[in-house]
């Protein structure tokens, strides 16, 4: 099969597999290494061989970790020091102190149950990564936690690689080899490290002053892949070079020009990834020797879950549901194990027939990773919502104000009204926002304002405004719709995040809509007009032509936001009005 051949099957798989697995609550890593067992060698054998993709496709996981540099500067991995050298080398010692025990006391020799230790404690960079940041976890506390982890592995994968030869029988010799090639691993990451801080920044400048945007495109992807080459000559990680070489540039100002250009590579081949991680799931073996198999992944996942449980109080991670959901996200075997496992089977470490068996069951750990971890996030929901209290009793004050949503900006509406004297009732479904709220002497009730008993105990028959301030698209919707069908008198002033929030609420009829970022852009627009130059009559004016351009933009495209070709017309016909306008008032 051509490559062009292979590539449209991959991409038919991707685009059949991943939103069927999106509509099912399992998000796309899912979806993509279904895709993969499908069309592999072991399920349609559309595609023969998953080993030359699957080298090919690394790149992705190259890119997401450039990405995730960019996101780290090198102050920030400094705070991290305790994390990431504490935590982490605690979690490869102790998972690799575990399994290694396990497969000794199963009669197999020490060194060889130290290398299956040390190689089955890595976990998979590119699987947690992506589930953490597609599910918004990354923030959280088992999220950091999770990061600082595999950032450790991927810095332990370096030593590995230098110590397997030596393992060897045949290499024992030539440890002063070995000790050399340690000597210019470290001479070749203090070279980049140097060259990374005075070389890349002038080179992006004279790239970036040519303004030919394609010609950035590839220097950012030559820098990525540079990075990792390098890395790769000299012994090491490409992972590792592309990171260190991210770091480099977070605190550079081509830093967004860079995220902004490799992320679609590093989606389009992270997915690839995925698919040839599918691929390479043996179906034969794992059917002729299902047992085998369901032991060495029960086994692996259960000693890597109890030592990352362990550690998590050990090291006072301890927010709701951290230690298991650390224990399950972390506990599949790495895409590092299929390189490592290759360097074993090339200086014969391990009968090859084992080999095998440990190969598929890190494919198989990965692949039951996304499953367990949206099970795990589902009982999640559950605890939490078994441990809410219920809804508070609202005393009915007859106030006139409703606020639903008492964030940042529901607190300043509540704030101006109480300076007026004008009583309101506020209603807020987060339980933490309540607890700032409610240590600064504010009041405010706990409740969905989408519950049509929650309002009428809150007094919506009486009132005549509801401020509708909830920062979640989605409950703000809901809630809009029950007030408007069920209480047509109260008038609904509503935030808007963004204006496909405010066309979801124009469709229910609300009329009153402020978009949250609007209002504060046009008053910072009209400062940076009069630092220019134009005095405040002319700085006012323009803004306020603005305005009014803008809310007659959102009632045009409002009658045709879901036709987007239409939508983008509308854009152009008004900004281009826009401008003749400002330019023929200049001209006067």
């Amino acid at each position: 099969m051509s490559l062009l051949q292979e590539s449209i099957v991959y991409l038919l798989a991707a685009v059949i597999a991943v939103p069927i697995s999106k509509r099912l609550g399992l998000g796309s890593v899912l979806g993509y290494l279904a895709a993969g067992i499908v069309i592999g060698p072991y399920g349609l054998a559309l595609i023969s061989d998953a080993e030359h993709i699957l080298h090919f496709a690394e790149l992705g996981v190259v890119f997401l970790l450039f990405i995730i540099g960019l996101e780290l500067q090198p102050s920030r991995l400094w705070v991290l020091r305790r994390m990431v050298f504490g935590l982490g080398s605690a979690q490869v010692v102790g998972s690799a102190a575990l399994i290694s025990a396990i497969t000794w006391s199963l009669g197999f020799a020490g060194k060889s149950a130290l290398i299956i230790g040390f190689i089955l404690a890595l976990s998979s960079t590119a699987f947690v990564l992506q589930l953490l940041a597609e599910q918004k976890k990354l923030t959280t506390e088992y999220g950091r936690a999770s990061f600082a982890i595999l950032l450790f592995q991927d810095l332990a994968v370096i030593p590995m690689i230098a110590v397997l030869p030596l393992l060897s029988s045949g290499q024992v010799a030539d440890s002063d080899i070995e000790l050399w090639g340690l000597a210019w691993m470290v001479a070749t990451i203090a070279a980049m490290i140097v060259g990374g801080r005075y070389l890349l920044r002038p080179v992006l400048r004279i790239v970036a002053s040519t303004e030919i945007p394609e010609l950035f495109t590839a220097t950012a992807l030559a820098v990525v892949i540079g990075a990792a080459l390098l890395m790769e000559l000299a012994g090491m990680s490409m992972v590792l070079g592309a990171f260190i070489a991210g770091m480099l540039l977070a605190d550079s100002e081509y830093r967004h020009g860079l995220e902004a250009d490799i992320a679609p590579f590093k989606g389009l081949l992270l997915g690839l990834f995925f698919i040839a991680v599918g691929m390479s799931v043996n179906l034969r073996l794992l059917l002729s020797e299902p047992l085998t198999i369901l032991v060495i992944v029960s086994g692996l996942m259960a000693a890597k879950a109890l030592v990352l449980f362990a550690l998590a109080h050990l090291f006072r991670i301890r927010g709701a549901g951290t230690p298991v959901s650390l224990a399950v996200v972390l506990s599949q075997g790495g895409e590092f194990a299929f390189v490592l496992f290759g360097l074993v089977a090339r200086e014969q470490l391990l009968e090859a027939a084992l080999i095998d068996r440990l190969v598929l069951a890190v494919a198989v750990s990965m692949l039951v990773t996304p499953i367990a971890f949206f099970v795990n996030e589902r009982l999640a929901e559950r605890r939490v919502k078994a441990r809410q209290p219920d809804y508070d009793t609202i005393r009915d004050d007859r106030n006139l104000v409703i606020i639903a949503g008492f964030g940042r900006f529901g607190q300043i509406v509540g704030r101006i009204l109480q300076s007026t004297g004008r009583p309101f009732t506020a209603l807020e479904s987060d339980l933490s926002q309540i607890d700032v709220v409610r240590r600064y002497g504010n009041k405010v009730y706990y409740g969905d304002a989408s519950k049509l008993e929650l309002l009428r105990a809150a007094g919506v028959d009486h009132a005549r405004v509801l401020v509708l301030a909830i920062d979640d698209v989605e409950a703000s919707v809901r809630t809009a719709e029950a007030v408007a069908r069920h209480f047509p008198h109260i008038t609904i002033i509503a935030r808007a995040r963004n204006r496909r929030h405010q066309y979801r609420l124009m469709d229910i009829g609300i009329r009153h809509i402020c978009r949250e970022t609007l209002l504060s852009s046009l008053a910072v627009s009209e400062l940076v007009l009069k630092e220019l130059g134009l005095g405040d009559e002319e700085s006012h004016r323009v803004v306020d032509t603005f305005r009014e351009h803008d809310a007659r933009l959102m009632v045009e495209q409002h009658a045709v936001h879901h036709d987007e070709e239409r939508l983008i017309q509308t854009a152009k016909d008004t900004a281009s009005e826009l401008e003749s306008l400002l330019r023929r008032d200049a001209a006067r």
